[in-house]
């Protein structure tokens, strides 16, 4: 029996990819993931994260991470799609890994119908999607490891050559890096999400 769990990272942030990442096992080693001490990735810290990364995909069958670039963000964004999007990119994954059954983080305030779209954009597979499924399932909470891990990484690139923070509109770095930013140039460098509210309201678009 193959179970596959799947996460995302990075959603709410105001620049940066929005990453899905999925991982496929067989059951019966479900237990090498918790013993692991595997969990939701916003439990553990950035270093404890890298850790399991490597041991994570020693152990799973098969695993697959997609990165969402800011400007798809925002064409869904403007259609009012983003939970489409990113049911899309879970299809995607579920397609991938091809595993019996499906256990997903559900972005959409109901879980049953975010469930219901995987299933038709994958081939009918079978879907379970559920709120904090990482903090449920140990196959989502590897998944989310693996989607955390490498959204950090694409930041860890960007902070290489700017100072912008964690990503976050709650990160008063990130707020001043665009702002400085777009003062400075009249618009915004390519990762940084255009639609978000933040962003607008320093484009004075709001």
């Amino acid at each position: 029996m193959q179970i596959c769990g799947i996460d995302d990272a990075g959603r709410g942030a105001m620049l940066g990819p929005l990453v899905i990442a999925g991982v496929s096992l067989d059951k019966k080693n479900l237990r090498k993931l918790t013993s692991l001490g595997v969990k939701d990735s916003k439990k553990l810290s950035p270093k404890i994260r890298e850790n399991l990364y490597k041991k994570i995909i020693e152990i799973v069958d098969n695993y697959y991470v997609a990165k969402i670039p800011p400007r798809s963000i925002d064409a869904s964004v403007k259609k009012h799609l983003l939970n489409n999007l990113e049911a899309k990119y879970m299809a995607k994954v579920v397609s991938k890994l091809d595993a019996d059954i499906s256990y997903v983080d559900s972005c959409d305030v109901n879980p049953l119908r975010f469930g219901k779209e995987i299933s038709a954009l994958s081939d009918d597979r079978k879907i379970k999607s559920y709120h904090h499924a990482d903090s449920r399932f140990v196959a989502v909470a590897a998944a989310s490891i693996l989607a955390k891990v490498t959204r950090d990484r694409s930041i860890g690139i960007l902070r290489k050559t700017h100072n912008l923070g964690s990503g976050y509109p709650s990160d008063s770095v990130t707020v001043k890096f665009v702002t400085k930013y777009y003062k400075k140039n009249h618009t915004v460098p390519v990762f940084v999400r255009k639609s978000w509210k933040p962003v607008q309201k320093i484009m004075g678009k709001s």
